[in-house]
């Protein structure tokens, strides 16, 4: 009976053994998995914070790209500081230059003219320093008028080009027009030559003297020879 007492006992202590174990078992994996949990836990809040950083310097880069002063609008503070009278000047040569084909200083003059617009000295300055003109071009039309509609002869139109009391290019403006205008001074001596003869009744030899000369036409003898000898 006593011998049964004691091997339940070993058995009952033995039971508890086993259970102690499991117990420490069972939290330690608990224990294990808490860890594992933290470091997850851990390292997500990581990986947003580089996500909002991105986030932020994109969003910084797009600000600074929208106020890059290249792409600011210009400004028109200069424009609006220029008075009316010099911009109507300014619209006035231009017209003058795209219409009338007229020289720089011819502009100036008709600008400030009691006879013309009247503007301001300084509202005229303005026109010209501001406007967009071909002087040459400008002298070349001129030449090709004087040609076509008044006959006149290479020198005759140089002069006018360059005159004070004519059309006021320069002289270099007035060399490119007469060495680049397309004309016939042979015929445009012909034709001088036929209004002398109807108009004033001149004869030949005072025709061909009058076509010569320095106070005339300034045609070459040899076009004024052509002249008189095809007259009719």
């Amino acid at each position: 009976m006593a011998k049964e007492v004691k091997e339940k006992k070993k058995g009952g202590c033995l039971k508890w053994v086993l259970i102690v174990i499991a117990v420490i078992v069972i939290f330690g994996a608990l224990a294990g998995g808490g860890d594992d949990d933290d470091k997850s836990s851990s390292s997500a809040p990581t990986e947003t914070t580089e996500a909002v950083k991105d986030t932020d310097a994109s969003e910084k880069e797009t600000t600074a790209a929208e106020t890059t002063p290249a792409e600011t609008e210009p400004t028109t503070s200069e424009e609006a500081s220029v008075p009316r009278e010099y911009t109507s000047a300014l619209k006035k040569a231009e017209s003058y230059s795209n219409t009338m084909h007229m020289s720089k200083a011819g502009i100036y003059d008709q600008l400030t003219s009691e006879y013309g617009e009247q503007f301001s000295e300084e509202a005229a300055q303005y026109a010209i320093d501001n406007m967009e003109a071909d002087w040459k071009a400008n002298a070349l039309e001129k030449a090709k008028d004087y040609s076509d509609t008044m006959h006149m002869s290479k020198a005759g139109i140089y002069d006018q080009l360059i005159s004070e009391s004519g059309e006021q290019f320069t002289e270099e403006e007035a060399k490119y027009a007469v060495d680049n205008v397309e004309a016939d001074w042979k015929a445009n001596a012909l034709e001088k030559a036929k209004d002398y003869q109807d108009s004033m009744d001149m004869s030949p030899a005072a025709i061909r003297d009058q076509l010569t000369s320095d106070y005339g036409e300034k045609f070459t003898e040899e076009e004024a020879e052509y002249a008189v000898s095809n007259l009719e």
